[in-house]
């Protein structure tokens, strides 16, 4: 109970920096490299929530529910839905490179952060293969974390 709990105040941690940008109106920009950046994180998003299924599209979603998905994006990443919105919200700070901006990414990174470990904590426990599948497949960024 304990990490779900946890897992939705990363969660609230990560919409608040979500909303600060929005707020600021510091998400889109005319920037083409961080509107390549950002059309490239949504068809990962899509791409990775098709390849999972719907299971995937709320946030209290159960992760454990059905076969360990391996295939599409999830074959070079563990968290494709994750890394698709870091990637999103890193490149606003292409655009607004503000200190305020920079603290907006961090939490909404961090708050995503605490979610992916403690969704592997859930999926090490449901899925025998998860802990090869993890030692083979990166989190965030293919071939390097």
């Amino acid at each position: 109970m304990i990490l779900k709990i946890s897992s939705l105040i990363a969660l609230v941690i990560a919409v608040l920096g979500i909303l600060f940008l929005f707020n600021k109106n510091y998400i889109f920009s005319i920037n083409p490299i961080t509107i390549t950046i950002q059309l490239c994180s949504v068809v990962l998003m899509i791409r990775a929530r098709i390849t999972f299924g719907l299971r995937s599209f709320h946030a209290t979603a159960n992760t454990t529910k059905g076969k360990l998905v391996t295939s599409g994006p999830y074959r070079w990443l563990r968290h494709p839905i994750y890394a698709a919105i870091i990637y999103f919200f890193w490149a606003t700070v292409i655009s607004y490179p503000f200190i305020e901006t920079i603290a907006a990414v961090i939490l909404i990174s961090g708050g995503l952060f605490v979610r992916m470990i403690l969704e592997e904590k859930f999926l090490l426990v449901a899925y025998d293969e998860y802990a090869a599948y993890s030692k083979r497949t990166k989190r965030i960024i293919p071939f390097l974390f």
